[in-house]
């Protein structure tokens, strides 16, 4: 006895230590073992011991153990204390149900706040990447749009010096200010098809729609890239399919943006042929849909490949790998926001085929208009 209050004086701080949920907890506990001893045995309140141990939050085994181990012998316990009231077989089962109870809720419990964890931290992790994707994606963006005027200014001064507004410029020396500008040009171009890609990823892409007839871009297009084919010594022509006469193929769309299609297409095929053989645009109508296919005579794809060309950043590999892999991912873009459908199949005996259709306007509906 003489040890005893300085032993409550010591575990005095621990007390205060103790959460107020933890004392909830326990006076949840002692109000039921109240209620437990103070009624005859047949009376089975230890269901309410499940309360304690769901509002136990802690994700420590040992806790949740030993709430459910306390929980479990009290009611247990009841059935021979107080030892005043006869006991019966039913009464005693109804105690291995509720403890049979209380087990299962504290394994389900530690269970539960295991996945909720588990749950918390892969969420933890997704807004992180998340998180980590937009500052990439802002920091491509800002970086891409910052290139654009170094390159138009490399551009227009290296064509003031083809003018000779800096000196007298040799006629061999014409040709490479003229490759230097091809160049300049193409990183341009790929400097601005990675920045639509990435507002298109972030914003959506927005479109001027009106009715368009998709045989004017085409030729309009063919005639944009004769100098480019002509490099390479390719050919490009426009055919209407079965049909032997021009006609026009109607639709909704934006012109801009499609034009880059066909632009994106047409340039694929003119870099993937051989010199001397051919780019087609076949052009097909139908009632429902517009169809164009942009035919190559260059090197086939594998099985693998065909259901990845239109992937941002796929490059490829074997005969056809090159480009930046954005390309023909921004085509897709476009093509899917205007409700079509872009694909791309083997040419046989050689060659590949780039295909997207794109729901059909009659002509009466603006003709008349």
């Amino acid at each position: 006895m003489s040890q005893l209050l300085p032993n409550l004086l010591s575990y005095l701080p621990r007390m205060q230590q103790i959460s107020p949920k933890s004392w909830l907890i326990l006076l949840w506990l002692v109000v039921i073992a109240g209620l437990e001893y103070s009624t005859p045995p047949e009376y089975v309140f230890g269901y309410l011991y499940i309360g304690p141990i769901l509002l136990d939050s802690s994700r420590q085994r040992s806790a949740t153990f030993l709430i459910t181990a306390i929980a479990a012998v009290l009611t247990v316990v009841n059935v021979w204390l107080p030892s005043r009231y006869l006991v019966e077989f039913s009464t005693l089962a109804s105690r291995i149900i509720a403890v049979l109870a209380i087990i299962a809720t504290g394994v389900l419990s530690y269970r539960n706040r295991r996945y909720q964890s588990a749950i918390a931290h892969q969420q933890a992790q997704l807004q992180s990447q998340e998180r980590l994707s937009q500052l990439r994606a802002d920091f491509v963006s800002t970086l891409t749009h910052d290139l654009k005027t170094p390159l138009l200014g490399a551009i227009e001064t290296l064509k003031a010096v083809q003018r000779q507004e800096f000196g007298a410029v040799t006629k061999m020396q014409q040709p490479i200010f003229d490759m230097m500008i091809r160049s300049h040009r193409t990183t341009l171009q790929l400097v601005e098809t990675l920045l639509d890609v990435y507002r298109n990823d972030s914003e959506g892409l927005e479109l001027h729609l009106e009715p368009l007839n998709l045989a004017v871009l085409a030729e309009e297009s063919a005639t944009a890239l004769r100098n480019l084919a002509a490099t390479r010594q390719v050919y490009l022509n426009v055919n209407y399919g079965a049909s032997d006469f021009r006609h026009s193929l109607w639709v909704r769309g934006d012109a801009l943006q499609l034009q880059r299609v066909f632009a994106n297409l047409l340039t694929n095929g003119i870099n993937h042929s051989p010199r001397g053989e051919k780019v087609e645009i076949v052009l097909e109508s139908s009632s429902a849909y517009q169809v164009v296919k942009v035919m190559d005579t260059g090197f086939g794809m594998t099985p693998d490949e065909l259901p990845q060309v239109f992937e941002r950043f796929y490059q490829g590999h074997g005969d056809r790998q090159g480009g930046s892999g954005l390309g023909l991912y921004l085509t897709r873009q476009i093509i899917e926001a205007h409700g079509g459908t872009i694909w791309a199949e083997n040419r046989l005996p050689h060659g590949a085929i780039f295909g997207f259709k794109l729901p059909a306007i009659p002509a009466v509906e603006f003709s008349q208009g």
